[in-house]
């Protein structure tokens, strides 16, 4: 099997079958994204404790690549530090629209790294991880 088809896969799966989508009942940061070139949405829902993600969920409609995304962001940054998302994020955006190596293992988003062959959709696959930016400079509203 091709690892290009190995990718495809898994950004399916990710789409089909969402991690850690729900709103949580209980959180601490929380912000919205949306993606007017598509109308791809996102809400992302933080419980940050002792400057860690202790739980995250993430609701909203969007094509698969965003979904996918989101999902996997979702997975990945549980019980990392802010610092830790901060860094992760910054090296998975330069992934996506620099051509530099990632010399970190950024596990299973490395699949959505061939989407910067398809610069309309890196935003797609940024949404996600702009949103969770944005949830982190802020507390919960509402």
């Amino acid at each position: 099997m091709e690892l290009e088809s190995l990718y495809q896969e898994v950004i399916m799966d990710h789409n089909k079958n969402p991690r850690c989508f729900h709103k949580l009942s209980e959180y601490t940061h929380t912000a919205d994204g949306f993606n007017p070139l598509c109308g791809d949405k996102v809400q992302v829902y933080l419980l940050i404790k002792d400057n860690k993600i202790v739980d995250i969920g993430f609701t909203g409609v969007g094509c698969a690549i965003s979904q996918a995304s989101a999902s996997m962001m979702c997975q990945i940054v549980k019980n990392y530090t802010i610092e830790e998302i901060l860094e992760l994020s910054k090296i998975f955006r330069e992934g996506l629209t620099k051509d530099i190596p990632i010399d970190k293992d950024i596990g299973s988003l490395e699949a959505l790294l061939s989407v910067k062959k398809f610069p309309m959709r890196v935003k797609c696959a940024t949404l996600a991880w702009h949103t969770l930016e944005n949830s982190l400079k802020g507390e919960k509203h509402g």
